[in-house]
């Protein structure tokens, strides 16, 4: 039970620390993403990639990030994208991949192929009822106007119209009309495909709809989803389980459609700038995705947020979350669009400072940054402002200096942010005692240094108790209370006891009344070596010290006093010498004597050799062996196993166990049977030939 508890301290004190993580704001994109993505989007060895759709949103990812595309890979995709534009029978789907692929592998395709393609994808667009497909047709005829500038789409408003009536009143659509189900993922890419149409038109389309449109998008809006850290992000309602795509997806497909139709709609949409901030920070806050789909679409999103007609989202960010106060660390502050890029000029204010020891009273209020041009970074001088050691949620603003960057970029208004403030927390009045159990007379006093192990020899018996006592102080004159302060006492034996410290003001205290625990200390007397933690994830000098030992001399325990848990044994010592095995025999039996042994044995061997005598004086027949090749063969094969068999009995004696031996045995005896068939069926033969004549 004690070690239990020390180690649900040792973790308490972990998770303490872990605090420090949990509240680190959102960076931009670093190289954490890029790694990720040649790791994830990481071609086969042949070079290419499973699909069309994989190969651009691999490369897609790679130009966004900056990185080199693989060598090969335009040589592997191009005649797959050949082959699926001058297919008759290539899907909507198929077509619009290929040129997606197209547009970033860049094959040499003649202009021929793109008007055949750009022909049949007119010819059945008027008919499409599919909400994907018009996105596929709609994004086709967009990627093929890239390569000729003269492709339009005829009777756009009519394409337009039937793709709003897909549309419902929270801003949702439809798949198609017979569809049910409305689904914020369809949202995005109606809105996509609207945005083509616009710029596919040939005249201009129904600047009534484009209106009508813009409200959806503001409906859409309302329906966003927040995080309490302030991340915004859309995700699926009512939709089947087959096709939810989850928050990511349908959030990129959001922040799509919105930016393409804020692209081409005149005048600019009417979200507000903390939305668009909200979207980012979502994208920034989830990390590194662990899959490629998952860090194609945080990408692609964050690209497209980067730079917008809506609003460019400027993400404030600290290097460093942990600020020593002994280290005169300055609180360092950056502020950059979502790839890193600089922002325009502006300034940092620290409008306030909240302790979680009292997060009423402000600590700070209304401290500008200082900038420093050169590195970038916003950056405030902590020591002169008296801070204290602890957890602090901090309160920024940003204020831009040119007044129509308010309309460009979004800052978010006031943004909070957690950050440790450590430092030195001062030890004072040590002091460890043993005390007289009737009157609390303190028979043995010592000072002690926290500083360092100490080696006190203390001694006690059951009618007396044990005082530790200490104050901690902050580098500013306060009371400090650690996350973590408890005292374990370690008898020879590997007993271990935790006892947690209780703080009154600025002391910490405990009086240890061994009558009382001589149960719990399973009336083990002996040598108890002392230990002292505490620790706190702001406390630069935490420490773990071993004070020295108290030498207790209990009673003897009673019949039915509980007995000492069993010690774990450690985990290092099956690594050491073992124990040697002394293994005793079992004694042999009595054997007969020499002699008679060799006489048997005589006797054994006697009837073999009265055989071979026979054989020599009465001669071996062979006449009845057969003279014929064949029949010939299959006697010298019969009798030759049967050899083999006594040969096989010899080394049964002298070295074959009987497992081997009946294996063999096996073999030899389907062989003997085979060949003794045939020998016997020709004597037998033989013989009544010679009857019959």
């Amino acid at each position: 039970m004690a070690r239990g508890l020390f180690f649900i301290g040792i973790l308490a004190l972990i998770c303490a620390s872990l605090s420090l993580c949990i509240a680190a704001n959102v960076r931009p994109i670093s190289d954490a993403h890029r790694s990720a993505a040649l790791e994830l989007f990481a071609a086969p060895i042949d070079g290419s990639f499973e699909s069309l759709e994989d190969t651009y949103e691999a490369l897609k990812t790679f130009k966004n990030l900056g990185l080199e595309s693989p060598v090969d890979a335009r040589d592997k995709a191009c005649p797959v994208v050949v082959q699926k534009l001058g297919s008759t029978s290539s899907s909507l789907k198929d077509l619009f991949h290929a040129l997606r692929a197209n547009s970033v592998v860049g094959c040499q395709i003649d202009a021929k192929t793109f008007t055949d393609v750009a022909s049949r994808i007119q010819a059945v667009v008027k008919d499409t009822n599919s909400l994907e497909d018009l996105c596929y047709s709609v994004g086709s005829l967009l990627l093929i106007k890239d390569q000729d500038s003269s492709v339009i789409l005829p009777d756009a408003n009519n394409i337009f119209h039937s793709i709003k009536a897909l549309s419902q009143s929270d801003g949702r659509w439809r798949y198609n009309s017979n569809s049910a189900e409305s689904s914020t993922y369809a949202a995005g890419l109606a809105l996509e495909a609207l945005a083509g149409i616009v710029s596919l038109a040939d005249s201009e389309v129904d600047q009534s709809m484009i209106g009508i449109v813009k409200n959806d998008i503001m409906k859409l809006f309302d329906s966003i989803e927040s995080y309490d850290d302030g991340s915004l992000f859309f995700d699926e309602k009512h939709v089947d389980t087959s096709e939810y795509k989850g928050p990511i997806t349908t959030t990129s497909s959001v922040v799509r459609g919105v930016t393409a139709f804020a692209t081409v709609a005149p005048g600019r949409l009417n979200i507000p700038g903390d939305k668009i901030l909200g979207l980012a920070k979502f994208f920034l806050g989830i990390g590194v995705p662990g899959s490629s789909k998952d860090l194609f679409n945080q990408i692609d999103s964050l690209s497209l947020l980067e730079n917008n007609r809506v609003s460019i989202p400027l993400i404030l960010s600290l290097p460093s979350t942990v600020l020593s106060l002994s280290s005169k660390d300055q609180l360092k502050v950056e502020v950059n669009t979502v790839f890193g890029s600089a922002a325009p000029p502006l300034t940092v204010n620290l409008v306030q400072a909240f302790s979680s020891a009292s997060k009423e009273a402000s600590a700070l209020e209304n401290q500008e940054l200082k900038f420093d041009a050169e590195n970038g970074i916003h950056y405030l001088d902590i020591l002169p402002l008296k801070i204290d050691v602890g957890k602090y949620t901090l309160v920024f603003e940003i204020s831009l200096h040119d007044p129509e960057h308010l309309n460009t970029y979004a800052t978010g208004g006031r943004m909070k942010t957690s950050v440790f403030f450590t430092g030195i927390v001062k030890i004072d009045k040590a002091e460890i005692a043993i005390l007289d159990s009737d009157v609390g007379n303190v028979e043995t006093a010592k000072k002690l240094d926290l500083s360092e192990d100490g080696v006190i020899a203390l001694s006690a018996n059951h009618l007396q108790k044990l005082r530790l006592s200490f104050q901690l102080t902050t580098p500013l004159g306060h009371g400090f209370k650690p996350h973590q302060v408890f005292l374990k006492l370690k008898h020879d034996t590997k007993v271990e006891h935790i006892f947690l410290l209780e703080s009154s003001a600025r002391q910490f205290k405990i009086v240890l009344d061994f009558l009382g625990l001589v149960e719990k200390f399973y009336y083990l007397s002996g040598k108890y070596d002392i230990e002292l933690t505490v620790g706190d994830a702001a406390m630069e000098n935490s420490f773990h010290r071993a004070l020295g030992h108290v030498d207790l001399d209990l009673p003897e325990p009673p019949e039915k006093a509980p007995r000492p848990p069993a010690q774990p044994a450690d985990p290092l010592l099956k690594f050491g010498p073992k124990q040697e095995i002394s293994h005793i025999f079992r004694a042999p039996e009595k054997r007969p004597p020499k002699e008679l042994s060799i006489a048997f044995l005589a006797l054994t061997i006697l009837p073999l050799l009265a055989f071979i005598i026979a054989l020599i004086r009465l001669g071996v027949n062979l006449k009845n062996f057969p003279s014929s090749p064949v029949p010939a063969g299959f006697s010298i094969l019969f009798h030759a196993g049967i050899g083999a068999i006594l040969l096989l009995y010899l080394f049964f004696w002298l070295k074959f166990d009987l497992f081997t031996t009946l294996k063999a045995l096996g073999l030899l005896g389907i062989f003997l049977v085979f060949m003794g068939h045939r020998t016997l069926s020709h004597h037998a033969s033989t013989t009544a030939k010679l009857k019959s004549s």
